[in-house]
């Protein structure tokens, strides 16, 4: 058996902690470093305090973004925490074709956001098909403004986002709902147990750490919400920016010669801060449940 030098595991493992150190904890680092001056993309900034996290509490367009996210958390997160779980209870049964349902539901997923978003704009346009359709059938006398009202264009981003996740999530309420709850459902069914009962005492239950999981996933990824509101809005963040995301304030606020990197920098700190509150959330979940299990 050969032996291997001392340092041929640090060899092995060299690169991924250069990468990580590169592209992961270096920009980390500076974000910090910078969300404390004034820096300017062609000129280095001079230290400013707390000046910038102050602005962005005073800032009405930033209350606007973090409003919208909470707004979006508010509304995805029980959307995507049942639905998905709803789907999944109906197409795990063994019965004919429930691949393809399987395959139809889980299609969206891999479709590119971008691609479904212009799709959305084209379908919820005020000559697109929906209001063509609710013309035809005399329900409106003109066309809605999906896209240029706050709440709709809200209303049609939440709703992008929770067709596009549908599928990802049942597919975890799948491999959840896989370990072993059919001998419980058979005992519950025995004692009397209908549908519904079964389904609040005993596969809630079973699928709960996936239901924190979820949850917790939902959560951060509509805070951190981009794609599908810039899309839809064009870029501008609706009407006045109302309707504009944290991330879409952070690229609007640093993007440019004259960007303001230190304030976008502030802001993209506040908004790691924010999403640190749902993994703790899971961390919490998780540590009390092994108390329990000890």
């Amino acid at each position: 058996m050969t032996s291997h030098k001392w340092y041929t595991p640090w060899l092995l493992v060299a690169p991924a902690v250069i990468w990580v150190l590169v592209f992961a904890l270096w920009p980390f680092l500076n974000t910090i470093y910078l969300s404390f001056t004034n820096a300017r993309p062609l000129r280095a900034g001079e230290f400013v305090g707390l000046d910038n996290y102050l602005k962005a509490f005073s800032d009405e367009q930033f209350g606007y973004a973090l409003q919208t996210s909470l707004i979006y958390c508010v509304v995805c997160i029980p959307l995507l925490t049942i639905l998905p779980l709803l789907v999944a209870l109906l197409v795990e049964k063994a019965i004919p074709a429930i691949t393809f349902f399987r395959t139809t539901f889980y299609f969206p997923v891999i479709a590119s956001v971008v691609v479904v978003a212009l799709i959305w704009t084209w379908l919820f346009d005020s000559r697109g098909i929906v209001n063509e359709a609710m013309a035809a059938f005399g329900w409106i006398s003109k066309p809605l403004p999906f896209l240029v009202d706050r709440w709709l264009l809200l209303a049609c981003s939440i709703l992008l986002t929770v067709w596009k996740g549908l599928g990802y999530y049942m597919v975890v309420y799948l491999a959840a709902l896989g370990n072993g709850t059919k001998e419980l459902h058979e005992a519950a069914s025995i004692d009397g147990a209908g549908s519904f009962r079964r389904f609040l005492s005993v596969t809630i239950p079973s699928v709960r750490g996936a239901m924190i999981l979820i949850a917790a996933l939902v959560a951060v990824s509509a805070i951190r919400v981009f794609t599908e509101l810039e899309v839809l809005s064009k870029g501008t963040g609706g009407p006045g920016g109302q309707d504009m995301s944290i991330v879409m304030l952070i690229k609007m606020v640093g993007s440019g010669l004259n960007g303001n990197v230190g304030y976008a920098s502030a802001i993209s700190v506040i908004l790691f801060l924010i999403t640190v509150i749902p993994l703790a959330g899971i961390a919490l979940a998780n540590r009390e449940k092994k108390a329990k299990a000890a």
